[in-house]
């Protein structure tokens, strides 16, 4: 099913709750799997980009905005996904990647960064200038946040209008824990206020209507919570209905909005319904993806060292283990505890920080040699049922191993599909 992010209120509204989920990844074979699905399914594919990940100077992937769309667009055309299914998303946009800057050169970076994701195409716009620059506080006032949040949307409407087509829609509004995962054993999370989100949306709406951009907050569709949701290195929180009561009493008050969900990876179906059902609307989904994703290589790594003689032991989790070690920078102030312990999290995390590095050479050489071995073999049956059980029904045909890694992804986002209430 299409839905249109500004008509999903309205279907909470009219007792018929639906969702969406943000695919919150630029790893090409989750690409792949998100608009494939999108296809077979007739559905919206929301893709999102983060500001750390994709940025005008080209984030942590080497990607500007328009490299980032281009990348869709192609993998789009090569699954015959349509074009109007797709939705392109940009995340935590505001000053985070320059915040040990001064104030006035982290946003305007910011405000070149908000720009270049527009002229790209990008048309869901989460403003977030919640955190503090150079010495401020970590976090900021909701004033201050909101000053900020409304400089970075007139950046927006005036791209757009440059640029011509649909104005931006809006989410406002930041979670409480890290993007990407707790560090520590987490016991519980607690939800947002509702005098804080009821806050948080009026201090915006006063904001913009001073700054002349009245019209920009009516399109703000979203406001980010914290559900009481949460993941770590370690275990997964699930959502807790009555926990979430009154703020979920928000919704009935601001009915302009709907809820996005962060961190909502691991929690399985019956929880993202919940989710779904009670107004947080927007489900984004992004290490448990990756994580899959190495789940699935891993066991091919190992199916191809039980099967091809000339293949090695494990040569992609060596190889993987070798980049980690010499680069430790995504992991290294993460993963605590012995060096068994740190070894175990750099591979098996729940918070999957080994995706930072399936771009590098290094990495892609790997995969490459574990498609060369494997592609074509007949893999038998037993072997499927020791390493990768689930995909068992590709044993004893040729192989094509990327097809098995689209798979298992796919069953990830099925079950956020079914969460959403497409289907009805």
């Amino acid at each position: 099913m299409q839905i249109q992010l500004k008509d999903l209120a309205t279907f909470r509204r009219d007792g018929q709750p639906k969702g969406i989920t943000s695919v919150c990844s630029a790893h090409p074979v989750i690409l792949r799997a998100a608009l494939r699905y999108g296809k077979a399914t007739a559905s919206t594919v929301l893709i999102e980009a983060t500001c750390n990940q994709v940025n005008h100077l080209g984030g942590y992937t080497g990607m500007r905005p328009a490299d980032f769309a281009t990348l869709v667009e192609r993998i789009a055309r090569e699954e015959g996904c349509p074009a109007d299914l797709i939705v392109l998303g940009g995340d935590h946009l505001g000053p985070n990647p320059w915040r040990d800057r001064p104030v006035e050169e982290a946003m305007g970076e910011a405000e070149i960064m908000v720009a270049a994701y527009v002229k790209a195409g990008f048309r869901k716009i989460h403003l977030d200038a919640s955190m503090g620059c150079k010495g401020e506080p970590a976090a900021l006032d909701d004033e201050t946040t909101a000053h900020r949040a409304a400089r970075l949307a007139a950046i927006a409407e005036k791209a757009a209008r440059e640029m011509g087509g649909s104005q931006p829609v809006y989410v406002i509004g930041t979670e409480v824990p890290p993007p990407g995962g707790a560090d520590h054993i987490l016991s519980a999370i607690e939800p947002t206020a509702k005098s804080a989100a009821k806050r948080t949306i009026d201090v915006h709406r006063k904001i913009f209507s001073e700054m002349d951009l009245s019209d920009a907050f009516d399109r703000a569709i979203g406001l980010v919570v914290q559900p009481g949701v949460e993941f770590g290195n370690h275990n997964v929180i699930l959502y807790d209905r009555p926990k979430a009561r009154e703020l979920v009493e928000v919704l009935d008050d601001e009915q302009q909005f709907v809820f996005e969900a962060h961190s909502t990876d691991y929690q399985g179906i019956a929880p993202l319904t919940a989710l779904v059902e009670d107004g947080f609307s927007i489900l984004k989904v992004g290490p448990e993806l990756t994580f899959v994703l190495r789940e699935a290589l891993y066991a091919l790594d190992l199916i191809a060292s039980d099967l091809v003689p000339t293949y090695g032991e494990r040569p992609l989790l060596q190889a993987m283990e070798q980049l980690m070690l010499a680069e430790p920078g995504y992991w290294g102030s993460h993963y605590h505890g012995n060096e068994s312990e740190r070894r175990l999290l750099r591979h098996y995390s729940l918070s999957d920080r080994i995706r930072y590095y399936w771009n590098t050479p290094q990495a892609q050489k790997a995969v490459a040699s574990l498609n060369s071995a494997l592609g074509g073999q007949r893999v038998p049956m037993p072997l499927f049922r020791q390493h990768l059980p689930q995909a068992q029904h590709f044993a004893d045909a040729p192989l094509v191993p990327e097809e098995v890694l689209v798979w298992c992804v796919t069953r990830s986002l099925a079950a956020y599909h079914a969460a959403c209430a497409l289907e009805n």
